[in-house]
């Protein structure tokens, strides 16, 4: 059987021994230490719940598996944000007539989605296994629907995209009949994509919320909102690079917002979690990047804000926010992977919560005993 770091939840153990010949002697469970209760055998060793306020499991292995999530999908998580919010830009700037923001935030969210993609399908290992997800539809399923968003959104803004490079061309592709049947489909895809870059932003936030994964469970009513702000400020950000500053107002109002959200969600997101879950947040690898993320965020908003006009302000404070986009992701993922090393953070979040329904007196439901 072949296992995997993931599935690696028994100790090393030695290679059966064969009788000469080939044959092997069953025995009865009397001769392990077991059947009659007499010699009764340790299926396991002795574990310590608590040593010196620290605890420990079964084999020294974690009590809640870490998903295989690695870089690729920070990456990805990072990249669909900036494509849904410059998806979302994109119908703003349409709709107000400016045509330079138009086309930049375009290529920006067919870009951003194209290389997402490849991180995502990156990280799945096969191609083959992005398909089967497309086989069936669950609506209780985050990632399931994330799958049918990101294909959706994908289809949308490739034909725009392909419309934006054709008119920055002269209408030089060689498109022939089809450049009449694109410019018709131009409003419907534009609206099709505006509709799904919310949805695209923010799934995400709410698929890591679905796991059993300490910090992103304890997260999950504000996973989606974060996510949803950390795409905006991201989406602006990359709009103050790419479009004049004469029409990158609605970028900056949507940057500015993206960076009020991502504070307050980050905020509001530790306070409701337990000082154990919350932990991973603040220290260590996880904790640097978010402090820098904040850090890169009032900068970026700042810039943004008051500093938008000037060119080279602006582009300033898109990579500013760019950045601090990024580092969220990074540092949300690397938080998550670190909640399940330690067994006290799976363990006591439930006790409390465990100790506190009963206080409020529940006691007749299937979470709580009156015991």
């Amino acid at each position: 059987m072949s296992i995997s770091e993931f599935d690696a939840d028994r100790p090393p153990q030695q290679p059966r021994r064969r009788r000469r010949g080939g044959a092997r002697r069953r025995r009865g469970l009397g001769e392990i230490g077991m059947g009659d209760g007499s010699r009764e055998g340790a299926l396991v060793e002795d574990v310590e719940i608590e040593r010196a306020g620290e605890f420990d499991s079964y084999y020294g292995r974690p009590i809640v598996k870490a998903p295989p999530w690695r870089e690729p999908i920070a990456v990805y998580l990072f990249l669909g944000g900036v494509a849904g919010g410059s998806g979302l830009l994109a119908l703003g700037a349409q709709c107000t007539g400016r045509p330079a923001l138009r086309r930049s935030t375009r290529l920006v969210a067919i870009g951003a989605v194209g290389v997402g993609t490849i991180a995502l399908i990156e990280d799945l290992g096969r191609p083959e296994r992005f398909l089967n997800m497309m086989r069936t539809v669950k609506v209780t399923s985050p990632m399931s629907l994330g799958t049918w968003i990101l294909s959706g959104f994908a289809t949308f803004s490739g034909l725009l995209g392909v419309l934006e490079v054709d008119r920055l061309t002269g209408e030089r592709l060689p498109l022939g009949a089809l450049r009449r049947l694109l410019g018709a489909a131009e409003v419907p895809a534009a609206l099709g994509q505006g509709v799904l870059a919310p949805l695209l932003a923010s799934y995400t936030g709410a698929l890591l919320g679905n796991t059993v994964v300490p910090t992103w469970e304890a997260g999950r009513r504000h996973l989606a909102y974060l996510f949803a702000s950390s795409a905006s400020l991201a989406s602006g950000g990359a709009a103050l690079i790419t479009a004049p500053v004469a029409e990158t107002r609605p970028a900056r109002i949507l940057a500015a917002a993206g960076v009020a959200g991502d504070l307050v969600s980050m905020h509001r997101m530790k306070a409701s979690m337990h000082p154990l879950e919350a932990e991973p947040l603040e220290t260590g690898r996880a904790g640097k990047l978010l402090t820098w993320a904040e850090r890169l965020a009032v900068a970026g908003g700042i810039g943004a804000v008051f500093g938008g006009r000037n060119r080279y302000v602006a582009a300033a404070s898109g990579a500013a926010l760019l950045a601090s986009s990024a580092l969220t992701r990074f540092g949300v993922l690397y938080a998550g992977l670190e909640s399940v090393e330690d067994p006290r953070r799976v363990v006591e979040p439930q006790k409390a919560r465990l100790a506190a329904r009963r206080a409020a007196g529940i006691t007749d439901d299937s979470i709580t005993t009156s015991g």
